[in-house]
């Protein structure tokens, strides 16, 4: 921890990290010509590429955070963490919603094409986003307005090219979308139940089971509690998030008993424990599928992120490493806006009619193009930040 500042500087760097390789397979998901192993595992497939861990790790990521968040909130006499928990939820629903739109957008009869339709709506969430400072309150309310303003006309504007669905319709959440989702259910578990760790570890084994019944109907007694608990989807982006919150909250326990050894011990035997379970069940619930939301692929996934943030805690809180991961550091300190960097750099493209020479766009040119670019999106995320361009939800 840093103790100047509060912070776990392990999950800082492994966020870093993550994103970093988020916006890295991200730009490489529809090259050809690259490693299988590298990338999304088809969905027909009993497979895990290394693409396929990188989403998990995220919303591990998140879960971990949340009781640390909480408890800085908490230490500053702030009383509104569930305000806080549902605005933080919609705004991530909201531009998950929105981004997810601009798959079925219809150029043939909209107004604006794709590419100047989802730019705009881009640029109007970095409006309503804005970590505006105190000093510039006035005027923050009203780029935030005009940001709001901005989203409302593209909103009335828009058309889809699906006919049953002419406007602006749920196709599915979109990363930032399951995220809120997620966030929301496991964020307030962890309020509710004051951080008691037996609450999160029984809420993130309650997740675990959900997607277990989802795929195999094993646990005809959950069928009840199915039908009130909808929003969770299949339990298997909840299990990720409450997975983090349960590491979280043995790491704060752990750690104030000075006995982080235990800490290691705990999650080496925990990831065996639920590699084993994964491959069990592996060959009676559908494989390896992150496509499908698999059990599978939900332990093992959580077994690597176990072990790999018990290698961030040796590395960067015992070991004190934190510089090894200072080149990604812009990555985790502002992931959202790096996320939307990203998202605005592909319709700019566009628009630009930038076209790269074909070796870029597959095989080994195309990872290194893909690797430079996630890098490039780090510095502008960096630079951003460095003129007081900051977005938080």
């Amino acid at each position: 921890m840093d103790n100047i500042s509060g912070r776990i500087r392990s999950i800082d760097a492994f966020r870093a990290v993550t994103m970093l390789l988020m916006i890295f397979v991200n730009d490489m998901d529809s090259m050809q010509h690259i490693p299988k192993w590298i990338q999304h595992a088809d969905e027909t497939d009993d497979a895990l590429g290394f693409a396929d861990i990188i989403f998990p790790a995220f919303l591990f990521i998140v879960g971990l955070s949340i009781p640390f968040a909480f408890q800085k909130r908490a230490s500053h006499g702030d009383n509104r963490i569930p305000l806080r928990i549902i605005t933080r939820s919609f705004l991530l629903i909201l531009a998950g919603f929105f981004l997810a739109n601009v798959d079925i957008y219809n150029t043939k009869s909209a107004l604006l094409s794709r590419p100047v339709w989802e730019s705009l709506m881009i640029i109007s969430f970095f409006f309503i986003m804005l970590d505006y400072r105190k000093e510039a309150s006035a005027w923050g309310r009203y780029l935030q307005g005009f940001g709001i303003l901005l989203l409302g006309i593209l909103s009335a504007i828009y058309k889809s090219n699906d006919p049953v669905h002419p406007w602006l319709h749920f196709t599915w959440w979109e990363i930032l979308g399951l995220i809120g989702w997620s966030y929301l259910v496991c964020a307030f578990i962890y309020h509710w139940s004051k951080g008691s760790v037996w609450i999160q570890v029984i809420a993130w084994l309650f997740f675990v089971l959900f997607n277990l019944d989802f795929h195999a109907g094993w646990l005809d007694f959950l069928e009840p509690v199915s039908k009130h608990v909808w929003i969770a989807g299949n339990g298997a982006m909840q299990a990720f998030t409450m997975a983090g919150v349960s590491v979280a909250v043995l790491y704060i326990h752990l750690e104030e008993k000075k006995n982080l050894k235990l800490f290691f011990t705990g999650m080496i035997v925990t990831a065996v424990i639920l590699l084993n379970i994964g491959f069990i069940v592996r060959d009676i619930t559908g494989g390896i599928s992150k496509s499908n939301d698999s059990p599978a692929w939900v332990l093992i996934c959580t077994a690597i992120c176990l072990v790999v943030y018990a290698a961030f805690v040796f590395i960067v809180d015992i070991r004190g490493k934190y510089n090894w991961f200072k080149f990604a550091e812009p990555a985790g300190a502002g992931a959202f806006t790096c996320y939307m960097v990203a998202a605005l750099y592909y319709p700019l493209h566009v628009l630009a009619r930038l076209d790269l020479p074909e070796y870029l766009d597959e095989g080994t040119g195309g990872l290194i193009k893909a690797l430079i670019f996630a890098f490039a999106v780090v510095w502008v995320t960096a630079l951003l930040k460095k003129i007081n361009i900051r977005l938080k939800i």
